[in-house]
């Protein structure tokens, strides 16, 4: 799939299901390529959306942003395959890369259930710092996801996590930001963070 990331960023408010659901896909893989280096490939926690033979492909999404920002963001699917370039992202909304130096601290490797990332995924409003640290989580060999953040940066999020959890008002949504809450506050605490 070649995509040009322009024609996704205002949809009316009447397009239909696919076009949005695909919209929010590669915004998804433009905040995690941009959260990642420039450079390399690397394995994101973003899951694949494809269903082949009717069943959830279970591979992540492998991320490539080279460091011209005109070159397109690569991505493929570790599981089925699946893959495709978007251009035209740098300076969109979803584009998380940094703009200034930040200073050198400690990175904590914090294990972390798939779901709770999931959960961080569907925050809006977080500050690009912590936004940055939710698209950067990756797979890791216990099943679980790795949540790279350095102390400031674990504490913003789980800041960020308490006063949407506060101030939600759908019970079922408050509970599954109440487990990450508690997920990160629990996975912080062990790894000294």
């Amino acid at each position: 799939m070649v995509t040009d990331l322009q024609h996704f960023l205002h949809l009316p408010l009447d397009a239909p299901g696919p076009a949005r659901r695909l919209a929010k896909q590669l915004g998804d893989l433009v905040r995690a390529a941009t959260a990642g280096d420039a450079g390399t490939a690397w394995e994101s926690a973003l899951p694949c959306r494809r269903r082949p033979g009717h069943r959830a492909c279970s591979g992540r999404m492998v991320l490539h942003r080279d460091f011209d920002v005109s070159v397109p963001i690569r991505w493929q699917c570790s599981g089925c395959g699946d893959q495709g370039r978007i251009s035209k992202w740098a300076d969109s909304p979803f584009d998380l890369r940094r703009r200034r130096l930040a200073r050198a601290e400690p990175v904590h490797q914090i294990l972390i259930p798939t779901d709770v990332a999931a959960t961080l995924r569907e925050l809006h409003l977080l500050d690009v710092d912590s936004e940055r640290l939710v698209f950067r989580i990756h797979p890791h060999a216990t099943g679980k996801v790795v949540l790279p953040a350095t102390e400031d940066g674990l504490e913003g999020l789980i800041g960020s996590l308490a006063a949407k959890a506060n101030h939600e008002s759908d019970r079922a949504r408050q509970r599954r930001l109440d487990l990450a809450f508690e997920a990160l506050n629990g996975a912080a605490g062990s790894n000294g963070a």
